[in-house]
């Protein structure tokens, strides 16, 4: 085999191997893009309920009313001499 061909059969070769392996590179890189994709809109959703709990807690700390409302329907307190009545549910469901 003379030089020129063997260079030729190796480049070849060469060339195979890096189409077989960077196209199973290529599949991964798409797969780890949308990988990230998704992760980068959890992330926001995660943020978006951050605030809300945030703000949620600084109106615990700050407003009455907002704690009173957590007493009477997280907690079922009632103050001293209120009565609760507790009414069945409407027909249908509603």
């Amino acid at each position: 085999m003379t030089p020129r061909a063997l260079g030729t059969t190796v480049l070849g070769v060469a060339a195979l191997a890096i189409l077989g392996y960077g196209g199973q590179s290529l599949g991964r890189v798409w797969q780890m893009k949308h990988e990230v994709e998704s992760l980068e809109r959890e992330i926001a959703g995660l943020r978006v309920e951050t605030a809300e709990l945030s703000a949620a807690v600084a109106r615990l700390r700050s407003d009455p009313d907002s704690i009173e409302k957590v007493a009477r329907e997280a907690l079922g307190l009632v103050k001293p001499g209120e009565r609760v009545l507790k009414l069945p549910p409407a027909p249908g469901g509603q």
